[in-house]
């Protein structure tokens, strides 16, 4: 079989090429191939939980507490995260389950190949907003710990994690799984302190009515609380930036396997959850007891845990513990931040464009936006940047959850199968695309008050409401035509093993001289220079400019000789071989 098309383009081989060196990108831009996960169930689910190590949480429960109250506020935190949970269960069976990113599942649930470029966009902006609030923290307790003005505190922030985030899961893993225990018993301590030496703290907590003095549950006020927690929705995209790295499901693991998914995936608002309610419970204390006058700085987690700390122990220790436990939390959740916006940045540029410019010089560029926000000083507007963003990532993320339970599962319009592959899909699909522009427009139209001030807390209704709505409706009016452009790859050799995991039967690609997993391959439009069958794996097409090894849009009748049996796709020395340059092959 030849190894190279003699049309392929140098440039597009090239591009092609540098994607694969996962040791740097990571697989960026395609499905996960089994040799390369070799990580227990317990492992990725530990990794991917020490990425909400964030003190955000800390923060937004604090501030939405502080404007609405205690109930209130719980309220809403709850709210969230009922939504959170149900719509993130779908998208983490699927990332796990067929090893793919988000954004993969994206553009076969609703949106098309080019489609998903715009929730890409969503995400990347989660990724950066997130990167500068942590960073904010950090540099709050570099200022007050150390003396650093805040202007250096926050590009210390930005730059200690360039060199941490460059060698992707491989480094991730190790850092998170390292580091969690220590940020555990630094974040518990407090609380467990509180409960236990001031018990009378626990009804203070429940009594605090916040700045509208609401002792009571109040419909408008719980939903803009839930409103500033539910811009947190896109977390699960992080989540899964891990998650597809989990091993195959079989008959031995079973147990293990979905309970790190339950829990690494929507489970992570669960500990988020609790944080919002810490936070809330400590600035609560801090202010009732402490410093009347600490509401300026009671949203500030470096000042929570410093007022605790100071109680229970001598005040350079309680001032040391407090930066470390900062520094700690902004570095587990800013290389997450970064690793996955890099990741949502290249996969857009490289589609629209062609072109791969490395997962690096987009780990740069979503730092460098981070770090602008922070300049800015966006931490004083947090509750706005937060409600507004969430209009956006719940109009995403409900709208694809959607599609995979009403319209693959109830309804079996869309292809149960993800598909994310060029040529398989067309190029924007109504049913997705659609339904998210205008449950995202509709909703920021209701929380900039344009229907009204009576309306404006609901937009979160708003936006959750039309991407559950919309999917299935346009679904029907389409007829389901728009999913799929072609139905057969080419490759008669299964998706999947006898146990429904994806196949690690490896085929060469013909453009870059590599060989990918099943999953990965398509057959190309191009014959080989003897007429024999080439294929092409999903990174290459993905840069290909020409367009030469797409297959038609119709597909030939059964029996076509672009199937092929798998006799001739594949020789026995072309079985679970490594990923490895064509020179170092026989």
């Amino acid at each position: 079989m030849s190894t190279a098309s003699p049309a392929a383009p140098p440039a597009d081989t090239d591009a092609a090429r540098a994607a694969t060196r996962e040791s740097l990108e990571d697989y960026t831009l395609r499905f996960a191939p089994r040799s390369y996960r070799r990580w227990g169930p317990a492992v990725v689910a530990t990794s991917a939980l020490g990425g909400i190590a964030y003190l955000a949480d800390f923060s937004i429960g604090a501030n939405i507490g502080m404007a609405h109250g205690t109930v209130n506020a719980l309220l809403g935190i709850g709210v969230a995260a009922v939504i959170i949970f149900v719509t993130g269960l779908p998208l983490a069976y699927y990332a796990a389950r067929y090893n793919i990113d988000l954004d993969l599942i994206t553009r076969g649930a609703g949106f098309g190949y080019y489609g998903s470029v715009v929730t890409n966009i969503v995400f990347a902006t989660f990724t950066f907003i997130f990167f500068a609030l942590e960073g904010s923290i950090m540099a709050q307790g570099l200022e007050l710990g150390l003396g650093i003005p805040r202007p250096v505190g926050y590009a210390l922030s930005t730059l200690m994690i360039i060199p941490l985030v460059i060698y992707g899961m491989k480094i991730l893993a190790k850092l998170q799984v390292w580091t969690t225990p220590l940020w555990l018993l630094l974040m518990v301590i407090p609380l467990v302190y509180l409960v236990a030496t001031h018990p009378e703290s626990v009804s203070q907590f429940f009594a605090y009515g916040g700045q509208a003095g609401e002792g009571s549950p109040d419909l408008a006020s719980v939903m803009l609380a839930a409103g500033v927690c539910l811009s947190l929705m896109a977390q699960i995209a992080e989540q899964i930036d891990y998650l597809r790295f989990m091993p195959p499901r079989t008959d031995a693991n079973r147990r293990a396997w979905w309970t790190a998914v339950v829990m690494a995936g929507p489970g992570w608002v669960v500990f988020g959850a609790l944080k919002q309610a810490i936070g809330l419970f400590i600035a609560v204390y801090v202010i009732a007891n402490l410093d009347p006058a600490a509401s300026a700085t009671a949203n500030e987690p470096v000042h929570q845990f410093l007022g605790v700390y100071a109680e229970m122990m001598p005040a350079w220790l309680a001032m040391t513990l407090a930066v470390v436990l900062v520094v700690i939390s902004q570095i587990k959740i800013n290389v997450t931040n970064a690793y996955s916006g890099s990741l949502a940045w290249t996969n857009s540029f490289t589609r629209v464009t062609g072109t791969y410019p490395g997962r690096l010089v987009f780990v740069l560029v979503n730092l460098g936006i981070a770090l602008a926000l922070m300049e800015a000083n966006m931490f004083d507007v947090l509750n706005t940047i937060l409600g507004f963003y969430a209009n956006c990532a719940m109009a995403w993320v409900v709208t694809v959850a959607t599609d995979i339970g009403i319209n693959k599962y109830l309804l079996k319009i869309s292809p149960k199968a993800p598909e994310f592959r060029r040529g398989m899909l067309y190029a924007v699909n109504p049913v997705g695309f659609v339904s998210m522009l205008a449950s995202a427009l509709a909703s920021i139209a209701v929380f900039f008050g344009a229907f009204g001030p009576g309306v404006q807390p609901f937009s979160p209704i708003v936006a959750v409401g039309l991407a559950v709505v919309l999917p299935p409706v346009l679904a029907v009016a389409t007829r389901g035509r728009y999913y799929l452009r072609r139905s057969d790859d080419g490759i008669a050799i299964p998706m999947v093993d006898a146990e429904g995991n994806p196949s690690d039967v490896r085929l060469r690609c013909c453009v870059t001289g590599l060989d990918f997993e099943r999953p990965d391959m398509l057959a190309s439009a191009r014959s080989g220079p003897d007429g024999e069958p080439l294929f092409i794996s999903s990174l290459a097409l993905a840069t290909d400019r020409t367009g030469e090894h797409l297959l038609p849009a119709d597909p030939p009748a059964p029996g076509r000789a672009g199937a092929i049996t798998a006799t001739a796709a594949l020789s026995p020395a072309r079985v679970n071989e490594p990923e490895t340059e064509p020179a170092t092959r026989s």
